[in-house]
């Protein structure tokens, strides 16, 4: 198979991915099946024709509207379905024909699906959340990861363990620090908020587990850094802006997911970057 191909095929496999991703965006913040029944339209039900199923093409044939009812379709299908496509060709470009390509390829999608349910229906289902932490402990026996905690990688030590274990101990301390870090800080502001408001749903927590079984402890902090400077770049300015937006419930899980895949395919580079600059070994 020549690269070009190659391209063309993940590309094309992406958007298949994609147009799946879309149905479960959709139903399992539901708890629909995510098998049954056929796709139909939201507004007159009538189930999808296969050839308006195409992903991406099917929306801009028919200009973004339903062929039955006319009723606009959501621009979320064809971004799902192109960004899904052009994440996992970038995670190939990356990896290529690795098994780490298969584990980033999973996260990659997994974290699509849980950026878009939190933006849409504020939730981030433990249907998701629970078998990917199952999975990502399973990946860490095969593709490494980071068992050094932070102490470790500015002091440069070395850990006499077979790999398997030590990848498998950075995916659970990773996710001990990531899930264990937003749970305390979610109690806090909940007792000194007077036990009003939950600022930090149990949803966000599952997710920083997830994420720190896949990365280990130096790159899920790298993530909860850039979600919260994403969020901060965003709420911010929109809040000064429009007073609207102060009471604004907003999807901290989407810009965590949202960091969460920059981190999976360009974290390591950026971590390692940023030691070089700083004069930490790396």
């Amino acid at each position: 198979m020549t690269q070009t191909v190659a391209y063309a095929f993940v590309f094309f496999l992406g958007l298949a991915f994609g147009s799946f991703l879309n149905v479960c965006i959709v139903r399992l913040p539901l708890g629909v099946s995510i098998v049954r029944p056929r796709s139909a339209c939201p507004h007159c039900h009538h189930p999808i024709r296969w050839y308006d199923n195409i992903p991406v093409l099917s929306y801009l044939v028919l200009r973004g509207r339903c062929r039955d009812c006319d009723e606009p379709v959501s621009l979320m299908y064809p971004i799902v379905e192109l960004g899904t496509a052009l994440l996992l060709l970038a995670a190939f470009r990356i990896d290529g024909w690795e098994l780490r390509l298969a584990r980033d390829a999973f996260l990659v999608m997994v974290l699509i699906v849980l950026v878009f349910t939190d933006l849409t229906e504020r939730r981030i289902p433990h249907r998701v959340t629970v078998p990917g932490i199952l999975i990502g402990l399973g990946f860490s026996w095969y593709v490494p990861v980071d068992s050094r905690p932070l102490v470790e990688i500015l002091l440069h030590w070395d850990i006499a363990l077979p790999p398997e274990i030590t990848s498998f101990a950075g995916s659970v301390a990773g996710a001990i620090v990531g899930g264990g870090l937003f749970y305390v800080v979610g109690q806090v502001f909940f007792y000194f908020g007077g036990r009003r408001k939950q600022y930090l749903g149990f949803g966000d927590v599952m997710l920083m587990l997830l994420v720190g079984v896949y990365f280990g402890i130096p790159l899920t902090l790298m993530t909860i850094l850039l979600g919260s400077l994403l969020g901060s770049l965003v709420a911010l300015p929109l809040e000064i802006l429009n007073p609207r937006f102060r009471r604004f419930a907003w999807p901290y899980g989407s810009f965590l997911g949202a960091a969460a895949i920059y981190v999976c395919l360009w974290g390591n580079s950026l971590l390692q970057a940023y030691l070089r600059w700083s004069g930490f070994p790396s």
